[in-house]
């Protein structure tokens, strides 16, 4: 068995068990540093335009990345949906989210980068999960303008990278289809896998919350204590709930 075939075969398992026992080690003895760490009070204007940007970017990434990854293309096949089709939306949208994704990064590290008490709150772990991030981001486009045909030539990512990730969930897996993917495949999934292995040791760990009901609470309103001391000599005005 080669060597690269070997490698494919058993680090995405070394990693799998980093994510797991990393995350129950971080919730286990770091339940109060489970979070983002928000800086919104540091600086507001900036961060309502590059973390929307950033996280719904994310969102059809993941979701694009789930439905090239886990669903076999005869599944598609089946439904009518041809390569073709399928090749085209997701270059479309692909490169459109991988864009918006990288732009809104882009401005979360430039706003991190030039407010002084935010840059302050930045730890290192912070500057080496966004250093991976973004790789895997730009790696990513990268993938999709080359494997699309756009430049260069056309490879059916479906056929290699995706029939070896459904192998390794099954424990047989299948590192030689990944030796014959080209090298910017292997470099995204190698960026991917380091993504991966920081993930519970990050702020990144906030996203395994799953914050759902974040979209259906109130607003918090920030007060100033001076305000607060003005409000209740006079009278505060009437309450309303959010949303």
């Amino acid at each position: 068995m080669a060597t690269g075939e070997i490698f494919w075969n058993t680090v995405p398992y070394v990693v799998l068990a980093i994510v797991v026992v990393g995350t129950w080690w971080r919730y286990r003895y770091d339940k109060f540093g489970w979070t983002t760490r928000s800086s919104q009070l540091y600086e507001s204007k900036l961060l309502r335009i590059a973390s929307p940007m950033f996280h719904f970017g994310i969102l059809v990434v993941i979701f694009g990345h789930f439905i090239g990854l886990v669903i076999p293309q005869s599944w598609t096949d089946a439904v009518g949906l041809s390569q073709h089709a399928y090749h085209v939306q997701a270059v479309t949208l692909g490169s459109i989210a991988g864009i918006s994704t990288l732009t809104g990064i882009v401005l979360l590290i430039y706003r991190r980068r030039t407010t002084g008490p935010v840059f302050m709150a930045t730890t290192a772990n912070d500057k080496l999960m966004y250093v991976v991030l973004v790789l895997a981001i730009v790696a990513g486009l990268c993938a999709t303008a080359l494997g699309s045909g756009v430049v260069g030539e056309e490879h059916n990512y479906r056929e290699t990278v995706s029939v070896w990730f459904r192998s390794i969930w099954i424990l047989q897996p299948r590192g030689d289809l990944m030796t014959q993917a080209p090298l910017y495949f292997q470099l995204h999934v190698m960026i991917g896998l380091v993504l991966f292995a920081l993930w519970p040791f990050t702020r990144l760990v906030h996203a395994f919350s799953a914050p759902i009901g974040y979209l259906f609470r109130p607003y918090i309103v920030y007060r100033s204590r001076e305000v607060a001391a003005k409000d209740e000599l006079v009278g505060s005005h009437p309450r309303r709930r959010g949303w």
